[in-house]
């Protein structure tokens, strides 16, 4: 039987300075004066016409993603998350995240957005080196990376994360591990730490730049992995480190397959409906120009198909390191966790997952090759 997971909401902000030569998100170069009082209006009409899907829950954690949501001022996000908690009550200890570049952030800035509500921070570094930071297109430099970082700290937020990238451009492996080092030396308790991969329609699939080679790469992030250990940092997803009680609780939530709203330009949700046993997808309209003149916000309401929940289920459960509980996988699709059994029997003949009574637990090499183990699964 469906059971109801926690309850999420990821909000898109889709400006941006301008558009990163490697970004396939949804984001739109700033042109004159952002609309801030329209758009969050906006996105609280999206919001209410939503409500059907709460289904008596408690908001556990808020994502403020982008474009970048730090081109709005403090009142703008104070505006914003009141009128969120007048429509959807939060957990006592919610964790409201918002995403921020260093070179759209003023000092008063993080205390801003503090006293607004947001208790964590995640700041867009990608490297800390002026070379690097050029050709990725950033309009931050490094000194600015540095000081955003630091600020963060002295704000006293909760938490904060930096988010870093590797096999960059020309990256040599002294470079990653000093990006590595220098994040570390800030003390986030947080590190998003990711490959640059090329993706359709950017300015880099067009214009490819160089790249490492796949030994280059691989020893990159090897030795990362372990300076990342020695350095106090748990992995426990594929491209996320935190401090003991720092792991980010939207992404969690997230991967483990949990139910989140969401409001904005081209925002995705994903909810149970568990009194009609089945599970949906929304997607918003995209376009700002069109979102902000809409009656009706969602451009697209989809059932996942019960032979497509299993696979959807571990497409996001296998990004986590932590063991995946059978129990979770049945309340979360409303499936028997039977319908498995092939495909964990032919992973575990590969070496790539191991199962116990109540879990199944991916092994190092099953880490490194996901892709594989899901094609277990589609055979």
């Amino acid at each position: 039987m469906l059971k109801l997971p926690p309850l999420s909401l990821y909000i898109h902000i889709p400006w941006c300075v301008e558009k990163c030569p490697y970004c396939d998100f949804n984001s739109h170069g700033q042109k004159g004066p952002l609309p801030e009082a329209d758009y969050v209006e906006a996105l609280l009409k999206d919001l209410q016409q939503d409500l059907k899907y709460v289904q008596n829950r408690k908001l556990y954690s808020i994502f403020i993603g982008g474009g970048t949501p730090s081109l709005f001022s403090g009142g703008a996000i104070k505006s914003l998350l009141n009128g969120v908690e007048s429509l959807i009550p939060f957990e006592s200890d919610i964790e409201i995240t918002m995403e921020a570049n260093p070179g759209t952030l003023e000092h008063d800035s993080f205390k801003a957005y503090q006293q607004a509500g947001v208790n964590r921070l995640s700041i867009g570094i990608q490297s800390f080196s002026k070379q690097k930071l050029n050709l990725l297109g950033r309009i931050h430099n490094d000194d600015e990376a540095e000081f955003a970082a630091r600020n963060a700290r002295e704000a006293d937020y909760h938490s904060f994360n930096l988010d870093l990238m590797h096999g960059l451009p020309n990256q040599s492996f002294d470079e990653a591990m000093f990006d590595i080092e220098k994040a570390a030396s800030l003390r986030p308790p947080h590190l998003s730490w990711y490959q640059l991969t090329i993706e359709q329609n950017t300015l880099f699939h067009s214009k490819p730049p160089q790249l490492p080679n796949d030994d280059a790469l691989w020893k990159i992030y090897e030795q990362g992995q372990k300076k990342l250990a020695e350095l106090g940092y748990e992995q426990y997803e594929i491209s996320a480190y935190a401090q003991p009680g720092f792991q980010c609780r939207h992404n969690l939530n997230y991967w483990q397959f949990g139910d989140y709203l969401g409001i904005g330009c081209g925002a995705h949700g994903k909810i149970t409906m568990t009194a009609e046993n089945r599970l949906l997808r929304t997607v918003k309209i995209k376009h700002p120009k069109g979102y902000l003149a809409a009656e009706n916000f969602t451009s697209d309401t989809t059932e996942i198909e019960p032979d497509e929940l299993a696979v959807e289920y571990l497409m996001n459960r296998f990004r986590l390191i932590s063991p995946i509980p059978k129990i979770e996988f049945e309340e979360r699709t409303g499936l028997s966790h039977t319908v498995l059994a092939e495909g964990m029997k032919k992973g575990i003949s590969k070496a790539l997952i191991v199962e116990d009574q109540d879990h199944w637990t991916l092994t190092p090499k099953g880490q490194m090759f996901v892709n594989e183990l899901l094609g277990q699964f589609l055979e």
